[in-house]
C-alpha cells in the first residue's frame, strides 16, 4: 500500500465538543483529557467522570465505542488510545474521536503507528498557534500515514505490542484494588472505629463525638510533621514535579534529578499534600516509596510534606486522603482566584481522631504492605512500558522483522 491519510484509513473523525462537560464523581463515564492521554495508552481509572445524561449530550454527533481511537490534538499534540471493549468514555475539550475503517486497517496498528517517534514528530511539526501549538481538523483527516504492511502482518505488530499493554492494565487493576483496600481498612478503622478488637473497647465522649477509650483528639500537626526540616547535603536530589503526582494513586516516581535542594523536601515514607488549586481538589496526594533510607527528595513547592509522628505512613496517607482532611483543607484555602493555596498552619486548627500506638502500629502492619505492593506494581508497569515503547518504533516501521517468529498464543488466527 502507498502513503495513505488518516482520512482514507478512518470511516469517521469527529472533533470534541469546545467546552468543558459538567464533572459527577458517581458517574460511570470516564472522560478523556489530553492530559488523561499517553503514547498508545490512557489513565482511564485516574480519569474524571461525567453521568449518563451528560455522555448523551456530548456525544451527539459521534459516541466512542470499542475499537475506536481517542487523540489529543492540543497541550500535547499525539497522545491517543484505544478504546477497550465495556468502557463508554466522552470525548474531553481538544480531542478526536478516530474510527478505523476495518477494511483498510487493523485498529490497534493504527494506534501505536500513529505512536510511533516519526509519526509523532510529524504532528508536532504540523501543530500551529502561536500560544498553544495544536492541529487542526483539516491536518488530522489529511495526515499523511506511510505504507502500511499486510493485515495479517499487522495483527501481528499489534499482537506483540498489546501484550504489553494488558499486562499494565493488570497491574493498574490490581493497583486499583489494593489502594481501595487500604482506604476502605482506613474508614473502617478510623472513621467507623471497626478495627479489630473494638468489640472489647468501650466509646467516651470526645471534642469530636464518641471515640474509643485510650484514644485522643488532637490538632492534625501534632499528629503529622508539616513540612519538617533536614539536614545534611546530596550531590544530587531526585526531584517529583506536580505533574508527577497522580490524582487517584499513591504511588510516584521522580521525573528529574537537581544538584540543588530548592522547594519541598522529603524522604521516604512522607506523604506529599497538593497545597494550590486545582490540584487540592483534583486529589494529588503521593506516597514516598522511591527513595533509599536517609536519601533526601525535593519537589514543587506546591507541596506540603506530611510525616506521620505516632502513626505510620499508610495512616498519614490514608488520612490525608480522607474527606476531613482535604475538606479542612478545601476550606481553609486563601488567596487570590485561580491560584488559592492551603497555609501550613491550616492543620493546627484541624482536630483529628488520634489512635493508640497499638492500633495505629496493627494499620500499619496491615495496610503498609498493600501500598508498597502498589508501589512495586508501579514499577513493573514502567519496565513494561519502557520494553513496549523500545519495541514499537521498530516493528511498526518493520526495521524488526516478527514474519518468522512464533508468537503462540499471543498470534490472531486471523493473522496466521
Amino acid at each position: 500500500m502507498h502513503e495513505t491519510t488518516l482520512g482514507d484509513l478512518c470511516s469517521l473523525i469527529v472533533d470534541s465538543e469546545h467546552k468543558t462537560a459538567p464533572k459527577d464523581p458517581a458517574g460511570s463515564h470516564p472522560l478523556i483529557r489530553t492530559s488523561d492521554l499517553g503514547k498508545a495508552r490512557a489513565d482511564l481509572a485516574g480519569a474524571q467522570r461525567v453521568n449518563s445524561e451528560t455522555r448523551a449530550l456530548w456525544t451527539k454527533r459521534a459516541a466512542p465505542t470499542s475499537g475506536d481511537l481517542i487523540m489529543a490534538r492540543e497541550a500535547p499534540v499525539g497522545g491517543l488510545f484505544q478504546v477497550p471493549s465495556g468502557v463508554e468514555p466522552v470525548l474531553g475539550q481538544r480531542t478526536v474521536l478516530l474510527r478505523p475503517d476495518p477494511d483498510r486497517v487493523d485498529g490497534r496498528f493504527l494506534m501505536y503507528r500513529m505512536a510511533s517517534t516519526d509519526l509523532q514528530a510529524r504532528m508536532a511539526e504540523m501543530s500551529t498557534g502561536a500560544t498553544v501549538p495544536h492541529l487542526n481538523m483539516v491536518d488530522i483527516r489529511s495526515f499523511p500515514v506511510p505504507s502500511l504492511p499486510s493485515m495479517p502482518t499487522q495483527r501481528r505488530i499489534a499482537a506483540v505490542l498489546s501484550a504489553f499493554d494488558e499486562l499494565i492494565e493488570i497491574n493498574e487493576r490490581r493497583i486499583e484494588l489494593l489502594e481501595d483496600l487500604a482506604r476502605s481498612l482506613y474508614r473502617a478503622w478510623f472513621v467507623h472505629f471497626r478495627f479489630p478488637g473494638h468489640e472489647d473497647v468501650e466509646l467516651v465522649d470526645s471534642e469530636l463525638g464518641r471515640i474509643p477509650g485510650g484514644w485522643a483528639i488532637a490538632p492534625a500537626s501534632q499528629v503529622f510533621q508539616v513540612n519538617p526540616r533536614f539536614q545534611g547535603r546530596q550531590t544530587s536530589y531526585p526531584k517529583v514535579l506536580m505533574a508527577d503526582v497522580g490524582e487517584q494513586f499513591s504511588h510516584v516516581l521522580p521525573s528529574a534529578v537537581v544538584d540543588r535542594a530548592s522547594g519541598s523536601k522529603f524522604m521516604r515514607g512522607d506523604v506529599l499534600f497538593a497545597r494550590i488549586t486545582p490540584c487540592l481538589e483534583n486529589g494529588k496526594t503521593a506516597l514516598v516509596m522511591f527513595l533509599d533510607p536517609g536519601e533526601v527528595g525535593v519537589g514543587s513547592t506546591e507541596f506540603i510534606v506530611l510525616r506521620g509522628m505516632n502513626v505510620g505512613p499508610a495512616f498519614t496517607y490514608c488520612a490525608a486522603r480522607s474527606d476531613q482532611v482535604r475538606e479542612h483543607a478545601i476550606k481553609s484555602m486563601s488567596g487570590a482566584s485561580g491560584r488559592q493555596r492551603v497555609a501550613n498552619d491550616s492543620f493546627n486548627s484541624l482536630l483529628v481522631v488520634e489512635p493508640s500506638k497499638a492500633v495505629a502500629s496493627r494499620f500499619e502492619a496491615t495496610a503498609g504492605p498493600l501500598l508498597k505492593a502498589v508501589f512495586q506494581h508501579r514499577l513493573h508497569s514502567e519496565g513494561l512500558a519502557a520494553t513496549r515503547d523500545l519495541l514499537l518504533p521498530r516493528l511498526v516501521t518493520r526495521r524488526l522483522d516478527i514474519s518468522d517468529v512464533d508468537l503462540g498464543v499471543l498470534t490472531p488466527a486471523e493473522a496466521e
